[in-house]
Protein backbone atom coordinates (compact mmCIF):
# COMPACT_ATOMS: atom_id res chain seq x y z
CA UNK A 1 0.00 0.00 0.00
CA UNK A 2 1.42 3.69 -0.92
CA UNK A 3 2.32 5.64 2.21
CA UNK A 4 1.74 9.41 2.17
CA UNK A 5 4.23 11.84 2.68
CA UNK A 6 4.56 12.91 6.07
CA UNK A 7 2.66 16.67 6.89
CA UNK A 8 5.05 18.24 9.26
CA UNK A 9 2.05 20.24 10.40
CA UNK A 10 3.25 21.29 14.26
CA UNK A 11 0.61 20.42 17.08
CA UNK A 12 1.60 20.83 20.35
CA UNK A 13 0.92 18.47 23.84
CA UNK A 14 1.14 15.07 25.46
CA UNK A 15 -2.42 14.50 24.94
CA UNK A 16 -3.01 15.54 20.92
CA UNK A 17 -2.34 11.69 20.65
CA UNK A 18 -5.91 9.71 20.33
CA UNK A 19 -6.71 8.09 23.37
CA UNK A 20 -4.70 9.83 26.06
CA UNK A 21 -5.60 12.41 28.51
CA UNK A 22 -4.35 13.81 31.62
CA UNK A 23 -5.24 14.97 34.84
CA UNK A 24 -3.22 16.90 37.61
CA UNK A 25 -3.57 17.69 40.92
CA UNK A 26 -2.02 20.13 44.45
CA UNK A 27 -0.28 17.76 46.71
CA UNK A 28 1.90 20.36 48.47
CA UNK A 29 5.07 17.93 47.67
CA UNK A 30 7.68 20.23 48.49
CA UNK A 31 6.80 22.41 51.31
CA UNK A 32 3.43 21.36 51.96
CA UNK A 33 1.98 24.59 50.71
CA UNK A 34 -1.04 24.36 48.12
CA UNK A 35 0.75 26.28 45.35
CA UNK A 36 0.29 25.04 41.54
CA UNK A 37 -0.19 21.63 40.86
CA UNK A 38 2.57 19.15 41.26
CA UNK A 39 0.97 15.80 40.62
CA UNK A 40 0.37 14.47 36.61
CA UNK A 41 -1.24 11.49 35.67
CA UNK A 42 -1.46 10.77 31.88
CA UNK A 43 -3.62 7.50 30.77
CA UNK A 44 -4.09 5.73 27.77
CA UNK A 45 -7.87 4.28 27.16
CA UNK A 46 -5.97 1.02 26.44
CA UNK A 47 -3.48 -0.84 26.93
CA UNK A 48 -0.35 0.51 24.97
CA UNK A 49 3.25 -0.71 24.08
CA UNK A 50 5.45 1.19 26.05
CA UNK A 51 9.51 2.06 26.06
CA UNK A 52 11.68 3.99 28.27
CA UNK A 53 15.12 4.98 28.60
CA UNK A 54 16.57 6.04 31.76
CA UNK A 55 19.60 7.54 33.60
CA UNK A 56 23.10 5.81 33.74
CA UNK A 57 23.84 7.38 36.65
CA UNK A 58 24.94 4.70 39.33
CA UNK A 59 22.47 6.06 42.19
CA UNK A 60 18.99 5.54 40.47
CA UNK A 61 16.27 6.86 41.98
CA UNK A 62 13.13 4.70 43.01
CA UNK A 63 10.11 5.42 40.30
CA UNK A 64 13.53 5.03 37.82
CA UNK A 65 13.78 1.21 39.49
CA UNK A 66 10.07 0.59 39.46
CA UNK A 67 9.16 1.70 35.98
CA UNK A 68 12.47 -0.23 34.59
CA UNK A 69 11.18 -3.58 36.55
CA UNK A 70 7.42 -2.52 34.76
CA UNK A 71 8.75 -1.84 31.58
CA UNK A 72 9.79 -5.37 30.92
CA UNK A 73 6.14 -6.64 29.66
CA UNK A 74 6.35 -3.84 27.27
CA UNK A 75 2.80 -2.28 27.88
CA UNK A 76 1.68 0.02 30.32
CA UNK A 77 -1.69 1.94 30.57
CA UNK A 78 -0.55 5.28 32.45
CA UNK A 79 2.21 7.31 33.78
CA UNK A 80 2.27 9.04 37.26
CA UNK A 81 4.66 12.06 37.73
CA UNK A 82 5.19 14.60 40.74
CA UNK A 83 7.34 17.45 41.03
CA UNK A 84 9.19 18.43 43.78
CA UNK A 85 10.87 15.43 45.38
CA UNK A 86 13.33 13.00 43.77
CA UNK A 87 12.54 10.27 45.70
CA UNK A 88 16.21 9.27 45.23
CA UNK A 89 18.20 7.75 47.91
CA UNK A 90 15.27 7.17 50.00
CA UNK A 91 16.32 3.24 50.53
CA UNK A 92 13.76 0.64 50.88
CA UNK A 93 10.77 3.09 51.76
CA UNK A 94 11.39 5.12 48.74
CA UNK A 95 10.63 1.80 46.54
CA UNK A 96 7.64 1.13 48.44
CA UNK A 97 6.67 4.93 48.12
CA UNK A 98 7.03 4.39 44.67
CA UNK A 99 5.40 1.35 44.46
CA UNK A 100 2.18 2.46 46.36
CA UNK A 101 2.33 5.55 43.39
CA UNK A 102 1.67 2.96 41.01
CA UNK A 103 -0.76 1.49 42.90
CA UNK A 104 -2.80 4.19 43.46
CA UNK A 105 -2.73 5.31 39.90
CA UNK A 106 -4.16 1.97 38.86
CA UNK A 107 -6.68 2.31 41.30
CA UNK A 108 -8.07 5.40 39.76
CA UNK A 109 -8.16 4.58 36.46
CA UNK A 110 -8.53 0.96 37.00
CA UNK A 111 -5.85 -1.12 35.85
CA UNK A 112 -2.92 -3.17 37.23
CA UNK A 113 -0.19 -1.53 39.00
CA UNK A 114 2.41 -3.13 36.79
CA UNK A 115 0.80 -0.86 34.17
CA UNK A 116 1.68 2.32 35.83
CA UNK A 117 5.08 4.15 34.87
CA UNK A 118 6.47 6.22 37.77
CA UNK A 119 8.56 9.39 37.38
CA UNK A 120 9.64 11.85 40.14
CA UNK A 121 11.56 14.83 40.22
CA UNK A 122 12.96 17.54 43.06
CA UNK A 123 14.88 17.27 45.91
CA UNK A 124 16.82 14.64 46.23
CA UNK A 125 16.66 12.20 49.96
CA UNK A 126 13.54 13.61 51.14
CA UNK A 127 10.92 10.85 52.16
CA UNK A 128 7.75 11.46 50.33
CA UNK A 129 4.50 12.66 51.57
CA UNK A 130 2.54 9.81 50.80
CA UNK A 131 -0.58 11.16 52.80
CA UNK A 132 -0.91 14.29 50.25
CA UNK A 133 0.39 12.58 47.28
CA UNK A 134 -1.98 9.21 47.24
CA UNK A 135 -5.24 11.68 47.49
CA UNK A 136 -3.76 13.99 44.97
CA UNK A 137 -3.47 10.86 42.23
CA UNK A 138 -7.11 10.36 43.19
CA UNK A 139 -8.29 13.65 42.47
CA UNK A 140 -6.08 14.11 39.21
CA UNK A 141 -7.83 11.02 37.98
CA UNK A 142 -10.87 12.69 38.55
CA UNK A 143 -9.49 15.63 36.29
CA UNK A 144 -8.66 13.06 33.16
CA UNK A 145 -8.90 15.35 30.11
CA UNK A 146 -7.98 15.44 26.47
CA UNK A 147 -7.41 19.01 26.67
CA UNK A 148 -5.24 18.79 29.86
CA UNK A 149 -2.05 18.25 28.48
CA UNK A 150 -0.44 21.58 28.81
CA UNK A 151 -1.48 21.64 32.49
CA UNK A 152 0.65 18.35 32.94
CA UNK A 153 3.55 20.16 31.24
CA UNK A 154 3.48 22.66 33.81
CA UNK A 155 2.95 20.03 36.77
CA UNK A 156 5.65 18.62 36.06
CA UNK A 157 7.95 21.19 36.38
CA UNK A 158 10.63 22.70 39.19
CA UNK A 159 13.43 25.01 38.34
CA UNK A 160 11.67 25.74 34.73
CA UNK A 161 10.63 28.81 34.04
CA UNK A 162 7.98 27.48 31.04
CA UNK A 163 6.61 24.37 30.17
CA UNK A 164 7.94 22.00 27.48
CA UNK A 165 5.69 20.40 24.63
CA UNK A 166 6.02 19.76 20.85
CA UNK A 167 3.98 17.22 18.68
CA UNK A 168 3.39 16.49 15.16
CA UNK A 169 1.21 14.83 12.63
CA UNK A 170 2.34 12.35 10.20
CA UNK A 171 0.51 10.23 7.85
CA UNK A 172 0.99 6.27 7.08
CA UNK A 173 -0.99 3.89 5.23
CA UNK A 174 -3.17 6.94 4.30
CA UNK A 175 -4.20 7.59 7.78
CA UNK A 176 -3.30 10.46 10.19
CA UNK A 177 -0.66 9.75 13.16
CA UNK A 178 -0.04 12.29 15.98
CA UNK A 179 3.06 12.13 18.03
CA UNK A 180 3.26 14.69 21.04
CA UNK A 181 5.29 15.22 24.21
CA UNK A 182 6.35 17.09 27.14
CA UNK A 183 9.67 17.38 28.96
CA UNK A 184 11.13 19.13 32.11
CA UNK A 185 14.50 20.13 32.55
CA UNK A 186 16.70 23.26 33.82
CA UNK A 187 19.05 22.26 35.66
CA UNK A 188 21.87 18.80 36.37
CA UNK A 189 20.94 18.70 32.56
CA UNK A 190 23.99 16.54 30.76
CA UNK A 191 22.07 13.16 29.86
CA UNK A 192 23.22 10.15 29.30
CA UNK A 193 20.17 7.71 29.23
CA UNK A 194 19.43 15.39 33.53
CA UNK A 195 17.08 16.12 36.00
CA UNK A 196 15.62 15.62 32.68
CA UNK A 197 11.66 14.23 32.34
CA UNK A 198 10.38 13.63 29.06
CA UNK A 199 6.76 11.62 28.09
CA UNK A 200 6.16 10.99 24.88
CA UNK A 201 2.31 9.81 23.25
CA UNK A 202 1.36 8.22 19.82
CA UNK A 203 -1.58 6.81 18.38
CA UNK A 204 0.29 4.49 15.95
CA UNK A 205 0.61 0.87 16.86
CA UNK A 206 4.14 -0.33 17.18
CA UNK A 207 5.60 -3.81 18.21
CA UNK A 208 7.22 -2.96 21.94
CA UNK A 209 10.84 -4.42 20.75
CA UNK A 210 10.83 -1.72 17.66
CA UNK A 211 9.49 1.04 20.13
CA UNK A 212 12.26 0.50 22.30
CA UNK A 213 15.28 0.20 19.78
CA UNK A 214 14.05 3.38 18.30
CA UNK A 215 13.52 5.79 21.17
CA UNK A 216 16.74 4.18 22.21
CA UNK A 217 18.39 5.95 19.07
CA UNK A 218 16.83 8.82 18.96
CA UNK A 219 17.01 9.96 22.32
CA UNK A 220 20.92 9.65 21.47
CA UNK A 221 20.56 11.66 19.29
CA UNK A 222 18.30 14.49 20.59
CA UNK A 223 18.61 14.73 24.66
CA UNK A 224 22.36 12.87 24.83
CA UNK A 225 23.59 15.76 22.78
CA UNK A 226 22.24 18.68 25.04
CA UNK A 227 24.15 20.55 28.47
CA UNK A 228 22.90 22.73 30.96
CA UNK A 229 25.89 21.90 33.44
CA UNK A 230 27.41 18.84 32.95
CA UNK A 231 25.31 16.87 35.81
CA UNK A 232 23.90 13.66 35.09
CA UNK A 233 20.45 13.33 37.13
CA UNK A 234 19.30 10.22 39.12
CA UNK A 235 15.73 10.36 37.91
CA UNK A 236 16.11 10.93 33.95
CA UNK A 237 13.32 9.21 32.52
CA UNK A 238 12.16 9.36 28.94
CA UNK A 239 8.80 7.61 28.16
CA UNK A 240 6.98 6.31 24.81
CA UNK A 241 3.60 4.77 24.71
CA UNK A 242 1.85 3.51 21.85
CA UNK A 243 -1.58 2.77 21.94
CA UNK A 244 -2.78 1.87 18.25
CA UNK A 245 -5.74 3.94 18.52
CA UNK A 246 -5.24 5.68 14.83
CA UNK A 247 -6.41 2.09 13.65
CA UNK A 248 -4.31 1.91 11.09
CA UNK A 249 -1.82 -1.85 10.82
CA UNK A 250 1.36 -1.38 13.25
CA UNK A 251 3.99 0.10 11.97
CA UNK A 252 7.72 -2.02 12.31
CA UNK A 253 11.32 -1.35 10.51
CA UNK A 254 11.50 -1.32 7.15
CA UNK A 255 7.99 -0.99 6.27
CA UNK A 256 5.50 1.00 5.42
CA UNK A 257 5.08 4.24 7.44
CA UNK A 258 8.52 3.61 9.71
CA UNK A 259 10.60 6.12 8.22
CA UNK A 260 7.37 8.52 8.51
CA UNK A 261 7.46 7.70 12.21
CA UNK A 262 11.28 7.98 12.72
CA UNK A 263 11.02 11.54 11.21
CA UNK A 264 8.30 12.96 13.62
CA UNK A 265 10.28 10.90 16.75
CA UNK A 266 12.79 13.04 15.56
CA UNK A 267 11.04 15.79 15.41
CA UNK A 268 9.57 16.31 18.75
CA UNK A 269 12.65 14.78 21.15
CA UNK A 270 14.60 17.68 19.23
CA UNK A 271 12.50 20.10 19.51
CA UNK A 272 12.17 19.30 23.47
CA UNK A 273 15.55 18.74 23.88
CA UNK A 274 16.25 22.21 22.52
CA UNK A 275 13.74 24.03 24.71
CA UNK A 276 15.30 22.05 27.49
CA UNK A 277 18.30 23.91 26.74
CA UNK A 278 17.01 27.47 26.19
CA UNK A 279 15.20 27.19 29.69
CA UNK A 280 18.62 25.92 31.87
CA UNK A 281 18.97 27.65 34.71
CA UNK A 282 19.77 31.09 34.67
CA UNK A 283 20.44 30.69 30.84
CA UNK A 284 20.29 33.70 28.66
CA UNK A 285 21.37 32.66 25.48
CA UNK A 286 21.80 28.90 23.42
CA UNK A 287 25.43 27.82 21.63
CA UNK A 288 25.95 24.81 19.27
CA UNK A 289 29.25 23.13 18.61
CA UNK A 290 29.50 22.02 15.47
CA UNK A 291 32.77 19.37 14.97
CA UNK A 292 33.79 18.23 11.47
CA UNK A 293 36.90 16.20 10.24
CA UNK A 294 37.09 13.80 12.85
CA UNK A 295 38.47 10.67 12.90
CA UNK A 296 35.03 8.84 13.84
CA UNK A 297 31.50 9.56 14.86
CA UNK A 298 32.58 9.22 18.26
CA UNK A 299 34.99 11.14 18.82
CA UNK A 300 33.09 13.98 16.94
CA UNK A 301 30.56 13.87 19.62
CA UNK A 302 33.17 13.50 22.50
CA UNK A 303 35.01 16.88 21.59
CA UNK A 304 31.46 18.42 20.73
CA UNK A 305 30.08 17.34 24.16
CA UNK A 306 33.61 18.57 26.24
CA UNK A 307 33.43 22.02 24.34
CA UNK A 308 29.13 22.57 25.25
CA UNK A 309 29.70 21.17 29.22
CA UNK A 310 32.42 23.54 29.87
CA UNK A 311 32.17 26.25 32.44
CA UNK A 312 35.10 28.23 30.99
CA UNK A 313 33.54 28.08 27.77
CA UNK A 314 30.10 29.09 29.18
CA UNK A 315 31.10 31.91 30.75
CA UNK A 316 33.01 33.06 27.53
CA UNK A 317 29.47 32.73 25.20
CA UNK A 318 27.48 34.47 28.26
CA UNK A 319 29.80 37.65 28.37
CA UNK A 320 30.01 37.57 24.34
CA UNK A 321 33.62 36.92 24.79
CA UNK A 322 35.51 35.56 21.57
CA UNK A 323 37.43 33.50 23.78
CA UNK A 324 38.46 30.78 21.17
CA UNK A 325 41.29 29.71 23.21
CA UNK A 326 38.67 27.83 25.57
CA UNK A 327 37.11 26.14 23.02
CA UNK A 328 40.11 24.56 21.48
CA UNK A 329 41.43 24.08 25.28
CA UNK A 330 38.24 22.02 25.49
CA UNK A 331 38.77 20.18 22.12
CA UNK A 332 41.96 19.02 23.01
CA UNK A 333 41.35 17.56 26.62
CA UNK A 334 38.16 16.15 25.06
CA UNK A 335 40.25 12.82 24.22
CA UNK A 336 39.56 12.83 20.11
CA UNK A 337 42.37 12.81 18.23
CA UNK A 338 43.35 16.22 16.36
CA UNK A 339 45.92 17.93 14.20
CA UNK A 340 46.52 21.27 15.41
CA UNK A 341 48.54 22.37 12.36
CA UNK A 342 45.09 21.55 10.46
CA UNK A 343 42.94 22.29 12.89
CA UNK A 344 40.39 25.44 12.38
CA UNK A 345 37.69 26.68 14.86
CA UNK A 346 35.23 29.16 13.84
CA UNK A 347 32.47 31.09 15.70
CA UNK A 348 29.44 32.60 14.02
CA UNK A 349 30.94 32.12 11.00
CA UNK A 350 34.08 33.80 11.23
CA UNK A 351 37.24 31.93 11.61
CA UNK A 352 39.31 32.36 14.59
CA UNK A 353 42.12 29.85 14.20
CA UNK A 354 43.63 28.08 11.58
CA UNK A 355 46.35 26.19 10.65
CA UNK A 356 47.75 26.12 14.24
CA UNK A 357 47.59 30.12 14.59
CA UNK A 358 45.35 33.48 15.27
CA UNK A 359 43.69 34.92 12.25
CA UNK A 360 44.40 38.33 12.04
CA UNK A 361 41.66 40.69 13.30
CA UNK A 362 39.19 37.99 13.47
CA UNK A 363 38.63 38.88 17.22
CA UNK A 364 37.35 42.03 16.35
CA UNK A 365 35.20 41.37 13.47
CA UNK A 366 32.89 38.73 15.40
CA UNK A 367 32.75 40.30 19.12
CA UNK A 368 29.46 41.61 18.42
CA UNK A 369 27.94 38.83 16.85
CA UNK A 370 28.68 36.59 19.95
CA UNK A 371 25.80 38.60 21.76
CA UNK A 372 23.09 37.06 19.24
CA UNK A 373 20.42 34.80 21.19
CA UNK A 374 21.74 31.13 18.74
CA UNK A 375 25.74 31.23 18.91
CA UNK A 376 27.39 28.79 16.66
CA UNK A 377 30.89 27.83 17.43
CA UNK A 378 32.69 25.09 14.70
CA UNK A 379 35.62 23.31 14.71
CA UNK A 380 37.48 21.29 12.31
CA UNK A 381 40.08 18.23 13.86
CA UNK A 382 41.67 17.98 10.74
CA UNK A 383 42.03 13.97 10.96
CA UNK A 384 39.27 12.62 9.28
CA UNK A 385 35.64 13.22 7.69
CA UNK A 386 32.97 11.88 10.75
CA UNK A 387 30.92 14.76 12.77
CA UNK A 388 28.86 15.72 15.50
CA UNK A 389 27.25 18.43 17.25
CA UNK A 390 25.93 19.05 20.60
CA UNK A 391 23.97 22.26 22.07
CA UNK A 392 24.94 24.07 25.13
CA UNK A 393 23.72 27.36 27.13
CA UNK A 394 25.95 30.25 28.55
CA UNK A 395 26.37 30.10 32.47
CA UNK A 396 24.94 33.22 34.41
CA UNK A 397 25.08 34.43 37.69
CA UNK A 398 21.54 33.44 38.17
CA UNK A 399 22.74 29.79 37.44
CA UNK A 400 24.60 30.05 41.21
CA UNK A 401 21.90 32.10 42.40
CA UNK A 402 19.20 29.79 41.60
CA UNK A 403 21.61 26.51 43.20
CA UNK A 404 23.04 27.67 46.28
CA UNK A 405 20.15 27.51 48.29
CA UNK A 406 17.84 24.62 45.93
CA UNK A 407 17.39 21.94 48.82
CA UNK A 408 16.35 24.70 51.75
Amino acid sequence: MAVSEPATRPIEGVTMAAGFSAGVATAGVRDGSLGRPDVALLVSDRVATAAGVFTQNRVKAAPVVVSQLHLRRGTARAVVVNSGNANAATGSRGLGDALRMAQAAGDSVDCAPHEVLVASTGVIGRPMPMERIVPAISRAAADLGAGRGADAARAIMTTDTRSKEAGVEFLAFGVPHHLGGMAKGSGMIHPDMATLLAFLTTDAAVPAPALQELLGRVVRRTFNRISVDGDTSTNDSCLLLANGAAGSPALTPGAAGWTEFEEALDAVLGSLAEQVVADGEGATRVFEVRVSGAASPGEALLAARCVSSSPLVKAAVHGGDPNWGRVLAAVGRSGAELALDRCRLSMQGEELFARGQVVPGAVERVARRLLAARVVIEVNLGVGEAGASALGCDLSADYVRINADYST
